[in-house]
């Protein structure tokens, strides 16, 4: 851990929190059972979670800047030119009415309306591992409404109403500025059906396969508005085409895929296509999705990064069993951010290391 550590130190102006800061982050890795701030503090031989509380609510050091070191050690260990940016959210159950951001809001951790935060996350993914790199809190607008509650939680009066969109699109830019390798964006049909981020995403050239609605209305090749189960439900028989595009959980993920093209006045070397994934057991169930990127992508390509997806669900599960992510009992809106930077830190070096174990080369503090 210690190589990890250094890459961090510079952003902690005390030697205390930048020692503090290493022992949560081994602990969040040590396989304890619960993670908080009295586990990790018995784990660093600490009478009381004092220390580690201080840490992650007042501590002088920049969380920010660590996000961009997490994001960049990814990066450095498993970024590729054919990389894949995957935007989805996770919700995080909490008692009471004071944390940052809580209220019975939708969890699709949960499957049902449940009390609540829920953080957008990005994750990054290549062939040799993938890790989280980005988040945010989202704030839901009645707490935006009310700047009283709000500064009790410790959110900044800066801080604005943003949809999760929105976060994505933030998110996502700062990706771009940094130079992250990356060929593809993906995410779920809550993004996906967002007409806005969409054409975001291709004012800044960014190949994206987006899932979305059944009903969802597109312009078709001929220039008429269609709907997306429409225009698949004219395709024959023969358009359809079975692939598989993994190892899932119970064996190779097969579906039958098909597509056709989308949209009119193409730009040069560009494509839009909307995809269809069809159950093979059930033919009635068909999933959705809208693509745009190089107009040379074959229906292979396309189905590829839609399958894609599940890897930050793969993330999410690895980093609340493996590194605490959700393990925090904290309220304030500053703690969060810590917090959650901090797991996904332990995260990344855990996706590190076992991408080096894979590739058979041991897992040294000079590699990682």
């Amino acid at each position: 851990m210690d190589r990890v550590h250094d890459r961090i130190a510079g952003r902690f102006r005390r030697s205390e929190p930048r020692g503090r800061a290493r022992e949560y982050v081994s602990g969040l890795v040590a396989g304890l059972e619960r993670k908080n701030g009295w586990t990790l503090a018995e784990q660093s031989g600490e009478v009381s979670p004092d220390g580690m509380q201080r840490l992650l609510r007042w501590a002088d050091w920049d969380i920010d800047g660590v996000r961009d070191d997490v994001r960049d050690y990814v990066v450095e260990h498993l970024g590729e030119p054919g990389g894949v940016l995957i935007v989805d959210d996770t919700g995080f159950l909490k008692k009471g009415v004071r944390s940052a951001g809580v209220q019975r809001q939708y969890s699709g951790t949960a499957g049902r309306i449940e009390n609540c935060q829920i953080g957008t996350f990005l994750a990054y993914a290549g062939d040799h591992g993938h890790a989280l790199i980005d988040r945010a809190l989202y704030l839901p607008e009645p707490w935006i409404a009310d700047r009283d509650r709000c500064q009790r939680a410790g959110i900044p009066d800066e801080v604005e109403f943003a949809t999760k969109p929105r976060q994505a699109m933030g998110m996502l830019a700062r990706a771009f500025e940094a130079g992250v390798p990356f060929a593809w964006v993906t995410a779920d049909e809550a993004y996906g059906q967002v007409k806005y981020l969409r054409a975001w995403l291709e004012e800044h050239d960014a190949a994206y396969v987006l899932a979305t609605k059944v009903n969802d209305t597109l312009i078709t090749a001929e220039g008429t508005e269609q709907r997306a189960d429409e225009l698949i439900a004219d395709l024959p028989a023969r358009a359809w085409r079975r692939l598989s595009v993994g190892a899932g959980a119970h064996g190779p993920r097969e579906y039958d895929w098909a597509r056709v093209p989308v949209r009119i006045g193409w730009q040069a070397g560009r494509g839009h296509w909307l995809l269809a994934r069809r159950s093979i057991s059930d033919p009635t169930e068909i999933a959705y999705y809208i693509c745009y990127g190089p107009r040379r992508s074959t229906l292979l390509n396309l189905a590829w990064i839609a399958g894609a997806r599940w890897r930050i669900e793969e993330c999410f599960q690895q980093a609340k069993n493996e590194a605490g992510l959700d393990h925090y009992q904290v309220r304030s809106w500053r703690a969060w951010y810590a917090h959650i930077t901090l797991s996904m830190l332990a995260h990344a070096w855990l996706a590190v290391a076992k991408s080096l174990a894979i590739k058979g080369e041991s897992v040294s503090p000079n590699q990682t």
